[in-house]
């Protein structure tokens, strides 16, 4: 037991909006064990807009810290431990193209079963990482808002990084 609820102290909640979501290229990272342990939770959007956009020669989502622009935001709700916390941020490239910041969401849908925490309705406010940019060319808050990422979406620009992590 003291086992379960030491684990459950070292668990960190991320806001994920683009590849690492369900049905998209790099969800898989988030349940490879090498990487750590991940649990879905639950989908969430932005309260703010923040401007999403994909862009690069490979067509990645980015969401730059910008809030008051774009859209609110939709994504997955992740609960990580360190372990993949590590992962996540070198797969972002925290801190030079990425940042860890803190996103405020309202909860769309519930089903993760926290120990010791209650569980969070729709409509409630919360609180907890997102990886954002600063870090981008001048032209790129010119470039189209998406409220939510598809690599398979009607935009046509299709994901198409391979990196060597």
């Amino acid at each position: 037991m003291q086992v379960r609820l030491w684990s459950s102290v070292l668990m960190t909640r991320v806001f994920v909006y683009g590849t690492l979501k369900k049905g998209q290229p790099n969800n898989y990272r988030m349940f490879d064990s090498n990487n750590g342990k991940a649990e879905y939770l639950g989908s969430a959007f932005t309260i703010q807009k923040y401007p999403l956009m994909i862009t690069t020669e490979y067509n990645i989502p980015f969401l730059l810290n910008i809030p008051g622009q774009g859209h609110r935001v939709h994504g997955e709700i992740y609960k990580v431990d360190d372990q993949m916390l590590k992962f996540l941020d070198t797969f972002k490239s925290v801190p030079t193209i990425y940042q860890r910041t803190v996103v405020q969401l309202e909860v769309k849908e519930w089903v993760g079963r926290m120990e010791g925490e209650e569980k969070l309705s729709p409509g409630r406010i919360t609180e907890m990482f997102v990886y954002t940019t600063t870090t981008y060319k001048p032209d790129w808050p010119l470039l189209p808002c998406y409220e939510s990422y598809d690599s398979e979406g009607d935009h046509g620009l299709k994901y198409s990084y391979e990196e060597s992590l």
